[in-house]
């Protein structure tokens, strides 16, 4: 044990000799254990640099890049709200079509399915394993929600369901809302949402 003292001891000596103490003040430049902290392998705005073909180092954003600005943060389509209140807008502020919808089925049997189910009755994977508060998608009080309010919900999550915004584009929520939509209203229609000339072949 005495052994383990004296290398601890002298291990400290040859540190303090080196390093010498916290604070103290030296003329010899200091020692870096990690240079690239300082001299990072980074591009300099407006300065040639050869690795681009251009030869410049600054370069135009990204195709697609949102600025994230208030005007990004106050549209309905990227909040959910009625611009400058907190209000959810009642419907859907894109464009519902069939690529819509087919692309809404995808996303919500990906993200959706194993805790609210396949039909969204809360019946899914994850009950099995013991989660018993998943919602059902056809209660009254959720088919009643605004649209925006569904978004929100998908965005910044509720009660033990986790938030989809980080994963889940901002498309791919309306999708799923339209989707969801269009569950409701199968699960939930009646006779009189079905036309005239088809009715006779749902009674027989």
């Amino acid at each position: 044990m005495r052994y383990f003292f004296l290398a601890v001891f002298f291990g400290a000596l040859v540190v303090v000799g080196l390093a010498g103490f916290r604070g103290g003040l030296s003329r010899n430049p200091p020692i870096e254990i990690f240079p690239d902290m300082d001299r990072q392998p980074k591009l300099r705005p407006q300065t040639k640099n050869s690795f681009f073909p251009d030869q410049l180092s600054s370069r135009l954003q990204v195709v697609g890049t949102i600025s994230r600005d208030e005007a990004y943060e106050d549209t309905p389509v990227n909040t959910g709200r009625i611009p400058g209140t907190t209000n959810f807008v009642e419907t859907i502020p894109v464009p519902v079509n069939a690529k819509l919808l087919a692309r809404g089925q995808d996303r919500f049997q990906i993200y959706c399915s194993p805790c609210h189910g396949t039909v969204g009755n809360g019946n899914g994977i994850t009950k099995k394993y013991g989660m018993i508060t998943v919602r059902n998608l056809h209660e009254p009080a959720i088919v009643k929600l605004p649209d925006g309010e569904i978004f929100n919900t998908i965005t910044n999550g509720k009660n033990t369901m986790g938030a989809y915004g980080p994963n889940v584009p901002i498309a791919d929520r309306w999708a799923i809302i339209a989707y969801l939509r269009a569950l409701q209203r199968s699960q939930l229609a009646t006779l009189d949402d079905v036309p005239e000339p088809l009715r006779g072949s749902l009674k027989k």
